[in-house]
């Protein structure tokens, strides 16, 4: 799995999620949503050596099976984007902020939207000069 251990990461966040817990029944209950935010961050930072290695791995693959780089990126570029607006919208369901939630998402999908939109016309232009 890369340079990082599921096992090590669900020990991180059940170790910030029990910390959590303990914090929020203190005197201190904002420390309870640092120590959360910091966990994701640190999972996160984990994660990063993976999504780079499966970035590289995908345009490897794109260029034997010989796709467009252009559009390949694109589609990556959509996949990073959906993955980072949902750790964005659960960090603020965290907080207890879930319109704001609502809002990264509702921001990510129609970011999506418009990074497909090149994909989409050239999808059409294939379909259309298949037809007689």
């Amino acid at each position: 799995m890369g340079d990082f251990s599921l096992l090590s990461l669900i020990g991180i966040a059940l170790t910030a999620a029990l910390v959590a817990v303990f914090l929020k029944d203190s005197r201190l209950p904002v420390l309870a949503l640092l120590v959360s935010l910091a966990a994701g961050a640190l999972i996160l930072l984990r994660l990063l050596p993976a999504f780079s290695t499966l970035w590289e791995s995908f345009f490897r693959l794109g260029e034997r099976a010989g796709m467009d780089s252009y559009h390949l990126e694109l589609l990556l570029k959509i996949m990073a984007m959906a993955y980072l607006s949902e750790f964005g919208a659960q960090l603020c369901r965290d907080a207890g902020q879930g319109a704001t939630a609502l809002k990264v998402e509702m921001a990510a999908k129609l970011g999506i939207l418009l990074l497909a939109l090149p994909i989409l016309g050239a999808l059409m232009s294939s379909v259309l000069s298949l037809l007689p």
